[in-house]
């Protein structure tokens, strides 16, 4: 394909610097935003006169042609094209002659590749809300089923104190509907300034009108500075730290499952379809998913970490550097989908072991904070009652007990405010229903923390 800017140039792109210079391998499949853009781009030049009418009919239907022709497998990309919209444009000139020319008029490939990655990110942007969506609905549900189930909550990864599965796994809701708000949050700055008539740097001496293309694509606004519209891409770093932490939270989430699914907790099972064996050891369950998120994970926060390296010394206007964006983003783009797609079913399909969690959350000690409570109500300041149980706490391990299995005459031998209600007080299910506290694992509290995430669903 001859290069739309050659008759400056007396030789031949080297072969090795060409392949070296492309990007249609990658950007290729902004195909549908490039086309789309065009075609906005042509009626907004008829309207302002800088092209005809019948010129104007002849660019939308070629390009009409080529997305349908695209789409349904008839026409490839020609792979020696410098990028997508060389592909087009030389593919449109090829079916409607000059007219085809003409459709690059008050525009460069500056603020076209600055308008295409926006459009396609958009998109993107919708279909992972979407994703995240489906993801909480797995986690509503799977939360309302085991409301009351008893687990121990950890710290440390020490068990800490009594807390219901349901409470626990609401967490990451809370922070999947976070994540869902921070990529809204950046589509909609991404959304507010259109680059399209930004040209290489300095705007156009055609007088276009930016707000109408801006409207037709789905922008709120313009960019206010050309330069800026052309060379910068924040919303790529934001949308990227957005991707990251969605990753974070999916592989701290995949740390407990992996962790559950082992024999030393065995609070859940996993589904054998979202499990691998071994090659050599015939007894093995491997949560082989769960594992490949958290190992993806460290992919996306690359992704991120090459996007600004690559940004920090640019100066302004454009750079070919940034050409390095597409690649970075549509990998975590690509590994964001993947991951929910597979981590979502595998939730939905794991089968909750109530009667382990509840077992595990008998040992440990994890009603001590309400043994001091007690005491607390009975008058003694806390910090006094929380050394005092500690001082139980001792006693049980040297003896081999559990706080419920101390006589009540013990009980009286290290405090005499101790009486028969303490038992009630002490048990795991007076533990978690006791925790009245908004926020907390009590069962009203949890009843709205279920109430918020089915009004976020439905929102």
């Amino acid at each position: 394909m001859d290069k739309m800017w050659a008759g400056r140039f007396q030789k031949a792109l080297d072969k090795e610097a060409d392949d070296f210079n492309s990007s249609i391998h990658f950007d290729c499949r902004m195909f549908k935003q490039d086309i789309t853009g065009s075609m906005v781009h042509a009626e907004m030049l008829s309207r302002q006169g800088i092209i005809t009418a019948k010129e104007k009919l002849q660019i939308v239907n070629g390009l009409a042609s080529i997305l349908e022709d695209l789409q349904n497998g008839s026409l490839s990309f020609d792979m020696n094209a410098e990028d997508i919209h060389m592909f087009v444009e030389s593919e449109l000139t090829k079916r409607i002659g000059d007219a085809g020319k003409k459709l690059h008029t008050a525009r460069s490939r500056n603020d076209q590749v600055a308008l295409d990655i926006r459009l396609y990110l958009k998109e993107e942007c919708e279909e992972i809300s979407g994703l995240l969506k489906e993801l909480l609905r797995a986690i509503r549900n799977l939360a309302s089923e085991h409301k009351n189930d008893i687990m121990p909550g950890y710290t440390h990864l020490q068990r800490a104190q009594p807390i219901t599965f349901a409470h626990h796994i609401l967490a990451y809701a809370m922070m999947f509907t976070r994540d869902a708000e921070r990529i809204n949050d950046a589509k909609r700055r991404m959304m507010s300034s259109s680059p399209i008539g930004s040209c290489a740097l300095a705007g156009t001496t055609y007088n276009t009108d930016r707000a109408f293309e801006a409207e037709n694509l789905g922008f709120t606004g313009i960019a206010l500075n050309s330069i800026d519209g052309v060379s910068d891409r924040d919303f790529c770093v934001e949308l990227l730290s957005c991707f990251a932490t969605i990753m974070m939270h999916l592989s701290r989430f995949s740390e407990e499952i992996i962790l559950w699914s082992s024999w030393e907790f065995k609070f859940i099972e996993l589904d054998d379809s979202y499990t691998t064996g071994s090659s050599i050891m015939p007894q093995k369950k491997n949560p082989d998913m769960a594992e490949l998120v958290r190992g993806k994970t460290g992919r996306v926060y690359g992704d991120l970490m090459s996007l600004l390296t690559t940004l920090k010394g640019l100066p302004l206007a454009y750079n070919k550097d940034m050409q390095e964006d597409k690649e970075a983003i549509f990998d975590a783009v690509d590994t964001v989908k993947k991951c929910i797609k597979v981590f979502t079913p595998m939730l939905a399909t794991m089968r909750v072991l109530p009667e382990n969690m509840r077992k595990a959350a008998g040992k440990g000690f994890i009603n001590a904070t309400d043994l001091a409570d007690y005491l607390v109500k009975k008058g003694m300041p806390f910090r006094t009652a929380y050394k005092k149980v500690g001082e139980i706490v001792a006693y049980c391990i040297d003896n081999g007990l559990i706080l419920e299995s101390v006589p009540m005459e013990k009980y009286k031998e290290f405090d005499p405010t101790f009486d028969n209600d303490l038992f009630g007080e002490i048990s795991l299910d007076a533990c978690v229903e006791k925790r009245i506290s908004a926020g907390g694992t009590g069962p009203d509290s949890v009843e709205t923390q279920l109430k918020y995430i089915t009004e976020f669903l439905n929102d």
